[in-house]
């Protein structure tokens, strides 16, 4: 039988340690969706479902929302969770910790580009879509990432089942209170990040939250 080395950590500190860094990414979701809808043309580029309701509003002829731009978003998010898959295929059978941390580098990257695009080149429409295609990239391969992770009520972007769930097993609910603090921590999580990213954009313009969001998906430790 094998003992446990003395210097590692237990699976409960691991796991507090996961359920740590997927809140601070699920700001970082609010932050990039606020430099998304408020500074990009009402696109987001981390909910794809909003941006799949955009898409349709778009279409519809709806003022103040582009097709091409909710489109490019949409693609770009789909090719970054095809990469993520692909990573998941060929490092997911190693290290859990080792195979995150080479994404989440990678997130921080992309996201680090954007936010240096966004300083050099204020303002143009290349700018617009080379933002929008960074930052959707950048959350498909996380997404897929944490999709293979399967941690509850922890998806980074997405809130609707983590609603259901924290009212549905409420106390006005059926009674069992199962993974509240999680769930209401990943919402204020998001509130946080959305807050924080909308006052940054309206009085600092995009470079500095993505940048923020650059940082943040960048320090992960082991």
């Amino acid at each position: 039988m094998t003992t446990p080395s003395p210097h590692a950590p237990e699976p409960e500190t691991r796991g507090a340690r996961l359920v740590t860094v997927l809140l601070a990414l699920t700001v970082v979701s609010g932050l990039i969706d606020a430099v998304s809808y408020l500074g990009l043309g009402r696109v987001f580029t981390a909910n794809m479902t909003g941006n799949v309701v955009v898409l349709g509003f778009a279409a519809a002829g709806a003022p103040g929302f582009s097709v091409p731009l909710t489109a490019t978003s949409l693609a770009c998010f789909l090719l970054g969770a095809v990469a993520g898959g692909r990573a998941a295929a060929r490092f997911g059978g190693g290290s859990r910790r080792g195979w995150a941390r080479r994404i989440l580098a990678t997130e921080a990257a992309l996201l680090g580009g954007s936010a240096a695009v966004a300083f050099a080149w204020p303002g143009t429409t290349a700018t617009r879509y080379a933002l929008i295609a960074l930052t959707a990239f950048a959350l498909g391969l996380r997404n897929a990432t944490v999709r293979k992770l399967g941690i509850p009520d922890l998806t980074t972007t997405v809130l609707t089942m983590t609603l259901t769930g924290l009212a549905s097993e409420s106390r006005l609910g059926d009674a069992t209170g199962r993974r509240s603090p999680r769930r209401t921590a990943a919402v204020v999580a998001m509130v946080a990040g959305a807050c924080l990213g909308a006052w940054l954009v309206l009085h600092h313009g995009l470079g500095v939250p993505l940048l923020i969001a650059a940082a943040v998906s960048g320090c992960w430790r082991r």
